[in-house]
């Protein structure tokens, strides 16, 4: 029986970037799906599977003797060669079309004219054979490509991305297709972005997330994990609305054209040793800013003036959400606007108190819940829940007897419950293993994006951001201190 088996691999992709695989074992007939965000490693897995990346650690072992890996930038560059015969998308009067057909695409590596029209037939494209292959339509070249693979008798077929770019009649066509290739015998591997796109045929899966395949079992145990299933049921959420605010019109509005932050020539010392020194920042609406830098270079300090925690900032030409620092404002007057998240935060909530209080406690800016809560907070914390896929036993449960990013997200879910303006996330995802980090971030965008509230997100890694992320403010060491960098992003 042929067998592909991988143990502690490492796959290095570039000098510091690697694919990690504890373990994972492929044999002859199985169908499998992989499933990762852009940048999890997916495209490299396949590689792997198909032989064509070495290992750098571990162990790999395959009896498969004819893989075959189809991707949709091959496809894509077979349909520009297509078109480049011509040298142009319209042909000059007399000119011969040189493009090839279906048929001859399909026998491009070995000539059978037979087995060609037999494979035709069984995906429904006999009448296509004729056609030149680029003028066919998305659907109609994947499977002709998907013919081309089988002329070889391939014993492992793997797909990276086989439905992307389909509309859901070809999606389901497709789908159909490859269930005929199980049923047959094939060993499949499908390469996948969401877990929606896994076909019900198929028996095993796999998730990646940070260039690490983190759980791999058959299809339905794995779906029904706990994270696995959180970050499944996150691929939902767009496009949802979000949980109202308590009361919308209880928080003093705020013009769109009035910047939120705005500090002047910042100087925050120590013992006369300057922690931030002559920095000038502004945070303007609909702006999300990263920011970074290494340990003890003032970030933090930073944010505890914007929070209204750091007494340095009376000091400071400082205006916050419209309101000058020390003109006689409460500290709610700026919490009001803000919800927070920091590994510090995280430490001190050693609260015994249940999941669904300590979303309820975001209303408060508390840690703990100690005063009356209403029904419609209560209702309100309800949603947030089923936002995380905690809205079962869950949100009963000890806060602590959560995962570590499991609290963290509560944690999100808690700044958001009032819909601030700005969000502050201080390294929410130090700690976490890959999985956690994924779904943390997918969270961050999807619930950014739905609501009318600000990111600032601070981390040690510009890699890190959120793709919602506009701007970046660095914190770049100096021959004294640090100086500062400021950045408008590219859309994401």
């Amino acid at each position: 029986m042929s067998l592909l088996q991988i143990s502690q691999g490492t796959f290095h992709l570039s000098h510091n970037r690697a694919l990690s695989i504890e373990t994972l074992q492929l044999q002859r007939g199985e169908s499998w799906a992989f499933v990762g965000a852009n940048g999890s490693g997916k495209s490299s897995l396949a590689r792997v599977l198909a032989g064509e990346l070495s290992t750098g650690k571990g162990q790999f072992r395959t009896d498969f003797r004819r893989p075959v890996r189809l991707s949709f930038e091959q496809l894509q560059q077979l349909v520009s060669a297509e078109w480049e015969r011509n040298n142009t998308d319209m042909l000059s009067e007399g000119e011969e079309d040189s493009g090839r057909t279906a048929a001859e695409i399909i026998q491009a590596e070995c000539a059978d004219k037979d087995r060609c029209r037999a494979l035709a037939a069984q995906f429904g494209i006999t009448h296509l054979l004729d056609r030149r292959f680029k003028y066919l339509s998305t659907g109609e070249t994947r499977k002709t490509l998907l013919c081309q693979a089988l002329m070889a008798q391939p014993d492992l077929l793997i797909l990276d991305e086989p439905f992307d770019g389909l509309d859901i009649a070809s999606r389901a066509s497709l789908s159909e297709t490859l269930q005929q290739l199980h049923e047959q015998g094939y060993t499949l591997a499908l390469v996948l972005n969401r877990f929606d796109d896994i076909p019900a045929f198929v028996q095993y899966a796999g998730v990646l997330a940070e260039c690490t395949l983190t759980h791999v079992g058959e299809r339905q145990a794995l779906l029904a994990e706990a994270l696995v299933a959180q970050l499944a049921y996150s691929e939902q959420l767009q496009g949802m609305a979000l949980p109202e605010a308590d009361r919308p019109d209880a928080l003093p509005p705020l013009a769109d054209d009035m910047p939120r932050v705005i500090l002047r020539h910042g100087v925050v010392a120590y013992n006369d040793i300057p922690i931030i020194n002559d920095l000038s920042w502004q945070v303007n609406a609909g702006e999300h800013w990263q920011i970074t830098g290494p340990n003890g270079a003032g970030k933090s300090t930073l944010l505890s003036m914007v929070t209204g925690d750091h007494p340095q900032g009376y000091s400071n030409d400082l205006t916050l959400f419209g309101i000058r620092r020390g003109s006689g404002e409460t500290l709610w007057d700026i919490r009001q606007h803000i919800g927070y998240v920091s590994s510090s935060l995280h430490l001190d909530y050693r609260v015994s108190c249940n999941v669904r209080t300590v979303v309820i406690s975001g209303f408060f800016d508390s840690i703990g819940v100690y005063q009356a809560v209403s029904e419609r907070q209560k209702s309100i914390a309800r949603q947030w829940l089923a936002l995380l896929g905690m809205d079962n036993s869950l949100a009963d449960a000890p806060f602590h007897s959560l995962s570590w990013g499991q609290q963290r997200l509560v944690l999100i879910a808690r700044a958001l419950v009032k819909h601030p303006t700005l969000l502050i996330l201080d390294e929410p995802l130090q700690g976490l293993d890959p999985i956690n980090r994924q779904l943390v971030r997918r969270f961050i965008d999807v619930l950014i994006g739905e609501g009318r509230t600000q990111l600032l997100f601070v981390s040690h890694h510009a890699e890190d951001a959120p793709r919602c992320i506009t701007h970046r403010l660095s914190f770049i060491p100096a021959e004294s201190g640090y100086c500062y960098q400021q950045e408008s992003l590219p859309w994401q």
